[in-house]
């Protein structure tokens, strides 16, 4: 015998587990989006807190930078420093310090030590052209680029064999116009023809770029064999490695020595490289610092150009956090 009743509460009873079941797997999935929210949370608040930490380690680098800029002005003529007070030099080598659990790197570029574009003319664009085929470019793309920042700042709208003007800008999809004057920030160089951000920031093959090397800051035209770097020193003509080796064990001993050496170990070929080169002090410098904690895996960088000026005071004319 058949009893309806009997049916009904089975499916119920069926109905009713389903709902259990239902909602246990939306609780259950509720539970683990939750958790995997706060974890996320989580790490992204320590991330957070370790990227501030370097960034105030990086902020201590640059003030560290700037503290050691000035006792260089005040120290460079000295003959006897004392012990444990050495004079760090502003040709780019890279200093250490901590600060509490954490620590710090920084570098200090004498301006007046890399390549000023905005002095660049078609009377010294050897060493340009120098410094970018050393870098791996081709002639042919080193002369394109440098014709292009020549065309970029002079006055007119005639561009040179292999540079570009106003006509060439205003073809690009983002169209613009040469600027007929002088560079303002070194980062200007990615709208001219043919520079790209591996040129200029790095990239595999060459991970410092030549954004180090370059200016518009100094307000010289030749370049200061007391701080430049060595790739800058081997784009002056007639430089050899041999001759840069020495000139930067040199820089300990004073520009005297210098200029010293290199009249004596190059003779008549001096007169080649005079026109380019200098060794008189600079008032404006770049300071690079990092921040970071015992591992290093993960740091925060900062990019200072700095102007020092009378009564021990300083303005900072460039400032990028993080680079």
């Amino acid at each position: 015998m058949h009893w309806p009743h009997k049916t009904l509460y089975n499916s119920q009873t069926g109905i009713a587990l389903l709902i259990v079941i239902w909602l246990l797997t939306f609780l259950t999935v509720l539970v683990l989006s939750f958790s995997l929210m706060v974890r996320s949370e989580v790490y992204s608040t320590l991330s957070f807190k370790e990227e501030i930490e370097n960034k105030l380690l990086a902020e201590a680098g640059i003030e560290r930078g700037i503290m050691e800029i000035f006792y260089l002005n005040t120290n460079n003529k000295q003959n006897i420093i004392l012990e444990d007070m050495d004079v760090v030099k502003a040709d780019g080598r890279e200093y250490f310090g901590h600060a509490g659990e954490g620590f710090y790197s920084f570098r200090i570029f004498d301006e007046s030590g890399k390549i000023n574009i905005n002095s660049l003319s078609d009377g010294n664009r050897i060493i340009m052209n120098n410094l970018l085929v050393n870098y791996g470019l081709s002639v042919d793309e080193a002369d394109s680029i440098i014709d292009s920042i020549l065309d970029w700042k002079d006055a007119d709208e005639l561009h040179r064999l292999n540079g570009a003007e106003s006509d060439y800008y205003m073809s690009l999809p983002d169209s613009y116009r040469s600027k007929n004057s002088n560079f303002s920030t070194v980062e200007e160089l990615l709208m001219v023809k043919g520079i790209t951000p591996e040129i200029l920031f790095g990239d595999a093959k060459n991970s410092a770029g030549i954004i180090h090397l370059i200016t518009v800051y100094s307000k010289a035209n030749k370049i200061n064999l007391k701080t430049a770097p060595k790739v800058v020193l081997m784009a002056i003509p007639g430089f050899t490695d041999e001759l840069a080796d020495s000139i930067i064990t040199l820089r300990d001993s004073g520009p005297d020595e210098i200029a010293t050496y290199l009249s004596s170990f190059l003779g008549t070929s001096y007169e080649l490289i005079a026109p380019y080169i200098d060794t008189k002090d600079s008032n404006i410098y770049t300071i690079e610092a990092k921040g970071y904690m015992k591992e290093k895996k993960i740091n925060y960088a900062i990019r200072s150009t700095v102007i020092i000026e009378r009564n021990n005071k300083y303005r900072v004319v460039y400032y990028k956090s993080p680079v």
